[in-house]
């Protein structure tokens, strides 16, 4: 990984902690990904040459970074989603100072709308970290946007469980994935399209 990537990611982890000491509001914080699902993530991307990676639920760039970083390594690009503005000026300013806007780019505004729309894009990786309540509203319609054997996360499917319980056990009675709940930091459920 590059010195400047590791930088910001450093500073974010900082950022993070010391909102969470000072009792930010949730709704204001980073609500970041833990740094062992960051590089859990890296490690996902960074060994599929030409991935392409789609992630729902932005917010100030860490997962994006740790997703670019990985992109980077396999010659692939990453396109995230954000819909609060003040955050994704932040994602922009943190790409940008980590040197990886030429992987990354962000689409801002409402996932629903903009996973919904006409245009079909393909990816073969998918990261899912928006609203707990919207993840199976969500997934399929980031599933149309996947070629066969793609991948995709979705963050906190045990730290959320009571919202996120039902998530994981449709993706496992799905018969076209074969799905996974992984006992990482917040918990991560891996859904690989058949």
């Amino acid at each position: 990984m590059q010195d400047a990537a590791l930088a910001v990611l450093e500073r974010l982890e900082h950022e993070d902690a010391q909102e969470r000491v000072t009792g930010v509001a949730r709704e204001l914080r980073g609500r970041q990904i833990a740094p062992g699902t960051g590089r859990f993530l890296f490690s996902l991307v960074a060994h599929r040459p030409g991935c392409r990676v789609l992630e729902v639920g932005g917010s100030r760039g860490y997962s994006a970074l740790w997703l670019a970083s990985g992109a980077r390594v396999a010659d692939g690009r990453v396109v995230s989603i954000e819909h609060d503005p003040q955050k994704a000026r932040a994602w922009r300013a943190n790409i940008r100072e980590a040197r990886l806007d030429d992987i990354a780019e962000l689409l801002e505004g409402d996932a629903f709308a903009l996973l919904g729309d006409g245009e079909r894009s393909e990816f073969e990786f998918a990261f899912i970290d928006a609203e707990k309540e919207d993840y199976d509203s969500l997934f399929p319609l980031v599933r149309k946007r996947l070629t066969a054997g793609s991948l995709v996360v979705a963050d906190n499917v045990l730290s959320h469980v009571e919202t996120l319980g039902a998530y994981s056990a449709a993706r496992q009675a799905d018969p076209t994935l074969i799905s996974v709940t992984v006992p990482l930091d917040r918990g991560l459920e891996l859904s690989t399209v058949l």
